[in-house]
């Protein structure tokens, strides 16, 4: 028996003996990975044996086996032997191919050379290099690289010398290579065992080149997939790659993330993850800390809607309801001034009916700095999760590198519209969700009512036989038997038959009834979600203007496809034109909140006061003051709060105004001059307006607008709007008056102006506007009637125009110009004189 690992010699001393190779191919798997190694060590000793037996009938040249080597990694055995030529002086090549001849003539005798799998196509190959048996995790593949030490070898020539082994797909000719490297080729054989046996054949070959010395050729495999080769090609296919690589990244958020979303937001929407809703957190709430909390409780004051006291808002909460009850076909819009309590009107409704609800708040969408802030702050509201909002940066980044390779934009980073569209969507879909969800549970409850009320029947119509004698128990059967013979059975019970029909007749009618009632129970509407976007209005200067458009038409097409009721607040009448724009087929269900008036108010703080236990009876003065924080909710629950504090009606009231006059006075003017700066108004622009309104309820809106310090400058009075320092009311679609934006600004305006320090202030600024425009106005006159000098000067005058009174056009102009500067002098004059005045008041002050 052959040693496994070593290799079986002879040593041979005849003189002229020689020393060869053969590789025997297909003895064993070519093997491609590591573990294949074990396949072959199970029959490897007798494969051995048995090829050795073979070989041994071979005679051919004195062929003799010296070793038998195994190369397993390449399926084959390698073939030491001896032999004698029969003329030394014949060609050597010719002897090795006879004993190569004659080894396959006797495998033919034993059908083949032994394999590992039994099959019979080896052969054996007379190896023309050096054999190369090592051991390290280099497998077999169907390329191989042939490195030359030399000249090179032509591709005619390398195919005429591997062809033998396999048929050849392909063969590269040799490239450029780095100073000092070999310069190679590859060949790629169309079977793997080709190449194995040309690896282990041709491996160290002397082939002659014509030159003084032959080439020897390195052959190793080299891998189908190289290093980095995907790598490699998709940096050199930017053009294909990135639009699929955009494609793949869709296509992967839409059918993972998209989902995941979506129920995240239905689980929101429902409270599915608030862990105050579990039974488990309920009864720890009651049995533990709320046995404590319930004995420290105080008695609490019952909060009352405001509609509950004036008729406006009462008709605006009837209108709401209305809205809510019906199948949505369009957006519902409340606007009202800030503070006017339209936040609490909407919970006080969607509270009562018990309707599940999402809300976005604008205010805080708009305060965000940047578009991935906007698209968390949305996510954060809406429960949209996951969300990747540091992708932005980097996706902006890969698309400036994109340009920079192919040209054009990869399309990673889509715009803020994009991923607001793509937030509202998923949301849109989890509303669809929470819809079903609702109508499953009614259905849910629909059934478990019918269950119960047909358990009822039954029970009443049982109790009813009982009463008339004609119940049968069939318990009874199975003790006294039934039939004509049963003692206790049929026999004792009278039938009716007139009873029982009169009775099936009038469960039917019942059952109708209550068929009806459950069907009434039963209303798709409030299945449906309930959306309400708060604080929509457009801020001057805010580049937010994509998100106020994209909620829109999310707005509109939820109402469309009656996904949701839509509810939509704003301080201002003028917002609903966007929303308008968007669902042009339909009006706008449009709910408006005022004010209370004098009465309303008074009747206002009354019952809420009364909840409290203070009942008063206001006087005169007392209501007088109260009018003169007029109807606004919010000012009146102030006053409320200072009065269930201890404060008198009078105090509380001055102190609301006091408190606003300082608001004011940091809002409209700033603390400083830098921060004045940040306004979009100039001081003078707001002490104009306020000076008038305190004065009057209300001034014409373009005798503002086209005055000093205005001149046409609507972007000033539309930021103070914004900023609630007053209201512009509208008449056919056009501004029509300014009003102080709350009432009791009106007192607020008041009290500032009669401040003489702040007054002279603020009057002394506003003549020095006044005064750098007289002077430049001035100047500009100046600079013209110079060159009108010029031309009248050499302008030609005739004898008979001063006849004919004919009027010379430079001397008209002017005579004009004259008149304007003469006019603006004079005001300067004046306002210099009253700056003066003002000075001196202030000094004394």
């Amino acid at each position: 028996m052959l040693p496994r690992t070593t290799s079986r010699r002879f040593c041979i001393s005849a003189k002229g003996t020689r020393e060869a190779w053969l590789f025997i191919d297909s003895v064993f798997p070519i093997q491609i990975a590591r573990w294949e190694h074990y396949l072959g060590l199970v029959r490897e000793e007798n494969l051995l044996e048995t090829l050795h037996a073979r070989l041994g009938n071979v005679t051919s040249h004195k062929f003799s086996v010296v070793a038998l080597e195994p190369q397993r990694k390449d399926g084959g055995v390698f073939v030491r032997f001896s032999y004698s030529p029969i003329n030394p002086e014949e060609d050597n090549d010719k002897a090795l191919e006879q004993i190569e001849a004659a080894v396959m003539e006797e495998a033919d005798k034993h059908s083949g050379l032994p394999s590992l799998l039994g099959f019979t196509g080896g052969r054996a190959w007379v190896v023309k290099g050096t054999p190369w048996k090592e051991d390290m995790n280099r497998f077999a593949s169907p390329i191989l690289k042939i490195a030359f030490e030399g000249t090179d070898v032509s591709e005619q020539a390398l195919y005429q010398l591997c062809r033998p082994y396999g048929r050849i797909r392909d063969l590269t000719p040799a490239g450029s290579v780095p100073a000092g490297a070999l310069r190679f080729t590859t060949i790629t054989f169309q079977r793997l065992q080709s190449a194995a046996i040309a690896r282990n054949v041709i491996h160290g070959l002397n082939y002659p080149s014509g030159s003084t010395s032959p080439t020897r050729l390195r052959v190793a495999y080299q891998k189908p997939i190289q290093a980095h080769a995907i790598r490699d090609w998709m940096s050199s296919h930017p053009k294909i790659m990135l639009p699929l690589l955009v494609f793949l990244f869709g296509t992967l958020t839409y059918t993972i993330f998209d989902p995941i979303r979506s129920f995240m937001i239905e689980g929101k929407m429902l409270e599915w993850f608030d862990y105050r809703k579990f039974k488990l957190y309920r009864w720890l709430q009651v049995s533990t800390f709320g046995r404590f909390v319930g004995t420290l409780d105080s008695s609490t004051v019952k909060e009352t809607s405001p509609a509950a006291v004036w008729q406006e808002r009462k008709e605006a909460e009837t209108g709401m309801k209305a809205y809510l009850t019906d199948t949505p076909t369009t957006v519902a819009f409340v606007h009202g001034p800030q503070g006017s309590g339209k936040s609490r009107m909407l919970g006080t409704i969607v509270e009562e009916t018990g309707r599940t609800t999402l809300i976005i708040d604008c205010k805080d969408l708009q305060s965000a700095t940047t578009d991935s802030q906007l698209i968390g702050a949305l996510a954060a509201q809406t429960g949209y999760w996951p969300v990747f909002t540091f992708l932005n940066s980097m996706n902006n980044l890969i698309d400036l590198a994109s340009i920079g390779l192919i040209g054009q934009k990869t399309g990673l980073s889509n715009s803020l519209s994009d991923q607001l569209k793509e937030v509202l969507s998923a949301t849109e879909t989890a509303l669809k969700g929470v819809t079903s969800s609702h109508r499953a549970a009614i259905q849910r409850q629909i059934k478990n009512d019918e269950k119960r009320e047909v358990s009822r029947i039954q029970a009443e119509r049982r109790r009813n036989q009982i009463r008339q004698g004609v119940w049968h128990d069939g318990r009874l059967d199975c003790v006294a038997g039934n039939g004509i013979m049963s003692e206790l059975g049929v026999g004792d019970e009278r039938f009716d038959e007139a009873d029982a029909v009169s009775f099936t007749a009038k469960e039917h009618s019942e059952n109708e009834e209550k068929t009806g009632q459950y069907q009434q129970h039963f209303d798709t509407v409030n299945a449906l979600p309930v959306v309400v976007i708060r604080n929509y209005t457009t801020k001057i200067g805010s580049d937010r203007e994509e998100l106020l458009t994209v909620l829109a038409q999310w707005a509109a097409s939820l109402a469309e496809k009656q996904i949701a009721h839509v509810i939509v607040t704003s301080d201002n009448r003028e917002n609903s034109k966007r929303l308008a724009k968007a669902l042009p087929s339909k009006p706008l269900y449009t709910i408006a909140l005022s004010d209370a008036d004098a009465s309303g108010s008074l009747a206002f703080l009354k019952q809420k006061l009364g909840y409290t236990g203070m009942d008063i009876a206001f006087s005169a003065e007392q209501t007088k003051c109260v009018r003169r924080l007029g109807g606004r909710a919010s000012d009146l629950e102030s006053l409320i709060h200072k009065m269930r504090n201890g404060q008198s009606v009078e105090e509380a009231v001055e102190e609301i105004i006091n408190q606003g006059v300082s608001e004011l006075r940091k809002n409209a003017f700033g603390d400083d001059v830098d921060d004045a700066k940040g306004l979009l108004w100039t001081r003078e622009q707001a002490w104009k307006v306020i000076r008038l309104l305190s004065q009057q309820p209300e001034v014409p809106y373009y005798d503002v607008l086209v005055d000093f310090p205005f001149k046409g400058d609507e972007t000033a009075l539309r930021g103070m709007e914004h900023a609630e320092l007053i209201s512009i009311s509208t008449h056919e679609g056009r501004p029509s008056t300014i009003r102080p934006g709350k009432p009791v600004f009106r007192w607020v305006f008041e009290r500032l102006v009669n401040d003489r320090i702040f007054q002279t202030t603020q009057d002394i600024a506003f003549n020095e506007k006044m005064i750098n425009a007289a002077e430049s106005s001035i100047k500009t006159y100046e600079q013209e009637l110079m060159v009108l000098a010029e031309v009248i000067s050499v302008e030609p005058r005739h004898w008979w125009g001063f006849f004919f009174g004919m009027k010379s056009a430079s001397r008209e102009r002017a005579r004009y110009l004259a008149e304007k500067m003469l006019a603006a002098g004079g005001k300067l004059e004046r306002l210099e004189r009253k700056n003066v005045e003002l000075k001196k008041l202030l000094a004394k002050a």
